[in-house]
């Protein structure tokens, strides 16, 4: 696989710096689908997210949450390289591939509604990056640090372009108090191109918890001013979708409720993976699939 030009060079500098975003945000602006209006494609477009109130009803949530706590129970007896656990415990953190593993989640990955919106953003046919089923129980659930997805599937994955998006499907209610993810609008328009170069096999410490790949203190203090912080919360059965490059994480859930997700990656299939642009070696099919 040959490799490109690398727009968004990362991880090989010894100061952080902005690099202007060169790619489009929305690929599709004529409507094609019925799910999201003109309104919410340029909210889209202008910060870098799009939540949706209870995007699937509340029988379609039970049916998911039944099929989450049973995955749950499986994978406590199972070591597995897609078992992530928390770090510093033995509490299951995420679940990755769940889209190839479970029929359930395979199908939820492919529903015909979601698909819809997702191509509109896009504007082309898309498969899944990666996905995974997100653990952050009440008291213990710990903190995912910001960061920009991008920057790490550039970098490690060797994905070339801003055409990607994830989707987060609430299966509890995400509240003020329950860790729910922050994001920094605007911010998907700037990459921030980060410091410290990859370690080989990154990726067994940075699904734990993440140290190179991350933004500087200045970088994000300058992204926050510019965008502010705000955290789009709502009922079980909402979706947060959101660009591949927009500044984003979450805290520690100290409250007694649970908030757990199902967490999709799409990208085009016209942006497709090369070498790594900053890494040795390519992380593996479960965490970024090649397909």
């Amino acid at each position: 696989m040959s490799q490109i030009i690398d727009k968004y060079p990362t991880r090989k500098q010894d100061q952080p710096s902005f690099l202007e975003r060169q790619d489009p945000v929305v690929y599709n602006y004529e409507l094609n689908q019925a799910e999201i209006d003109q309104s919410q494609l340029a909210f889209y477009e202008e910060n870098g997210y799009l939540f949706i109130e209870q995007f699937f009803n509340p029988d379609e949530v039970e049916n998911l949450k039944s099929e989450l706590n049973q995955l749950l129970l499986s994978s406590k007896s199972v070591e597995a390289p897609e078992v992530i656990l928390e770090p510093g415990g033995d509490q299951v953190r995420s679940i990755f591939a769940v889209h190839e593993s479970n029929k359930v989640f395979s199908d939820l990955s492919a529903h015909p509604r979601l698909t819809a919106v997702i191509k509109q953003i896009i504007g082309s046919e898309v498969y899944i990056h990666q996905s995974r089923v997100n653990f952050k129980p009440g008291f213990n659930g710990k903190e995912f640090y910001w960061h920009s997805d991008f920057e790490t599937w550039h970098a490690e994955d060797g994905m070339p372009n801003m055409r990607a998006l994830s989707c987060s499907i609430a299966l509890e209610d995400n509240t003020l108090f329950n860790g729910a993810l922050m994001v920094v609008p605007g911010s998907h328009r700037t990459f921030v191109s980060c410091v410290g170069q990859t370690p080989d096999d990154h990726y067994k410490e940075s699904l734990r918890k993440q140290e190179y790949g991350v933004p500087d203190q200045a970088s994000l203090t300058k992204l926050v001013q510019q965008g502010g912080i705000e955290m789009p919360v709502g009922k079980a059965g909402s979706i947060l979708l959101f660009d591949c490059n927009l500044m984003h994480g979450s805290s520690s859930n100290i409250s007694p409720y649970p908030r757990s997700n199902v967490f999709y990656v799409y990208n085009s299939v016209e942006n497709k993976l090369q070498q790594p642009f900053s890494a040795t070696t390519s992380r593996p099919h479960y965490i970024a699939s090649r397909k």
